[in-house]
């Protein structure tokens, strides 16, 4: 999910962004709208003007009816040797399959190809290079008077959110710009809202040939002892009741520990229970101008139960060595979208690999969170590269911003120092959150 934020009124000329860990950052989104359709109706007068119109013309003749067999059709001599020649005599699914083979043709079965298959027709691979920036730079040539004429630009900005999410989120509610408090259309145009992870240089494509899928019929049984899929998940999170970290609302146990879906290698059907985060957001957001933190997302019209799917922190993957040179460039005017992919399940000893740079996008801090950030695996076996998704970890009000904590969980924030550790950086400003424990400051 792509926000543009910006951190602070002090320094709205400048997109606020920084490097953060996971402890820092652990914590912290549509369908084409339908316009109404007209629809013809034959009320009672057209209807029976219709009749008096056409009463001088008899009416066709109606076909008679076929009999229907009482018997079962039995093959005579010469149906059997019509169908020999053609090779398709009565046999079973093996001998069918060999008459096919025969014929040139290639039998292909689900159950013992449903990998290759997979494979062939995998989603591919969104490289950073690739990411569509002529539409910005079309509106960005044109003057602000020609933008904000017919609110252009924000029909725009919502219409291409909905053309980057039809196929990911087809059925979410549609997101909406709203801006009350200045006179800015919409977030900065750099801004590129979508679901999708685009791989910049370094980066490995999704590895594929390792997926694992499970051999379920129909949705999986979380209490299944021979799921693969909820082996897997029992390796990280064995909680109450077991099985997946789902329940069967698709809200989610519990927090902080990785979630692995069902995938497109795997045999269960697209209703499985564990199968939440690609079917996409169910509730309404909007994107919406603060006073003192810039563009955030917010709760729609409607109250988002806890514990719910909100989005994916979307963006770039990069590698750790260019995420610590942008890292040093963002700190110094204000970035603060660099999220380290080092969870504690990959390892506290293990060297960091990627990073996921958001520097399009983004969702306000707040020292009193209701979202956290959660890894999940769906068509990955790579663990180094998780995607990112936001679950609400308590009700949110409606109108209620979506917020989470740069600080982290707050187990993790035990015996750390509050203070900046470079004070002279843009990134490091006053916290603007307003929560009753606030800490000042929006870094550890």
């Amino acid at each position: 999910m792509l926000v543009e934020q910006e951190q602070d009124s002090e320094h709205a000329d400048g997109i606020l962004s920084g490097r953060r860990t996971r402890s820092q950052a652990a914590s912290g989104t549509s369908s084409v709208a339908s316009g109404p359709r007209r629809s013809a109706r034959l009320t009672s007068n057209s209807a029976s003007a219709s009749v008096s119109a056409s009463s001088s013309v008899e009416p066709p003749e109606r076909p008679k009816s076929r009999a229907r067999r009482s018997q079962p059709y039995v093959r005579t001599a010469s149906d059997e040797e019509v169908a020999t020649q053609g090779g398709i005599a009565r046999r079973t699914n093996f001998e069918f399959m060999k008459a096919f083979a025969s014929a040139g043709f290639e039998a292909v079965s689900w159950k013992h190809d449903r990998q290759r298959l997979a494979a062939e027709f995998a989603p591919l691979t969104q490289l950073a290079k690739d990411i569509p920036r002529e539409l910005h730079d079309r509106l960005n040539a044109l003057s602000l008077s020609a933008r904000l004429a017919g609110d252009m630009q924000v029909l725009i900005f919502e219409a291409e959110i909905r053309a980057n999410t039809a196929q990911d989120e087809p059925y979410a509610p549609p997101i909406h710009i709203v801006n009350e408090v200045d006179d800015e259309p919409t977030p900065p145009l750099e801004f590129y809202y979508s679901n999708l992870m685009w791989h910049g240089e370094g980066v490995p494509k999704p590895d594929h040939e390792n997926l694992q899928g499970c051999d379920c019929i129909g949705p999986c049984d979380p209490s299944s002892k021979t799921c693969s899929c909820v082996k897997r998940q029992r390796k990280y999170w064995d909680g109450p009741g077991g099985g997946f970290i789902y329940d069967k609302k698709g809200k989610l146990k519990a927090h902080e520990y990785p979630i692995f879906e069902c995938n497109m290698n795997c045999a269960c059907s697209e209703d499985c229970p564990n199968r939440v985060v690609q079917h996409g957001r169910q509730h309404e957001i909007a994107i919406c101008k603060t006073a003192k933190k810039g563009w955030g997302v917010f709760a729609g019209q409607k109250k988002i139960p806890a514990n719910s799917f909100i989005g994916i922190y979307a963006g770039e993957y990069l590698t750790d060595s260019e995420g610590e040179v942008r890292g040093t460039i963002y700190n110094k005017f204000g970035r603060t979208y660099l999220f380290d992919l080092d969870f504690w399940f990959l390892g506290s000893d293990k060297k960091v690999k990627y990073c996921i740079d958001a520097y399009h996008a983004g969702n306000n801090h707040s020292c009193d969170p209701n979202c956290v950030i959660n890894a999940c695996y769906i068509n990955e076996a790579n663990m180094d590269k998780p995607l990112l998704t936001i679950f609400t970890c308590r009700e949110v009000e409606a109108y209620e911003e979506l917020c989470f904590s740069y600080f982290g969980q707050p187990d993790d924030e035990d015996g750390v120092d509050h203070l900046p550790k470079k004070p002279d950086d843009a990134v490091y400003v006053t916290c603007q959150c307003g929560a009753p424990n606030c800490r000042g400051t929006m870094w550890k």
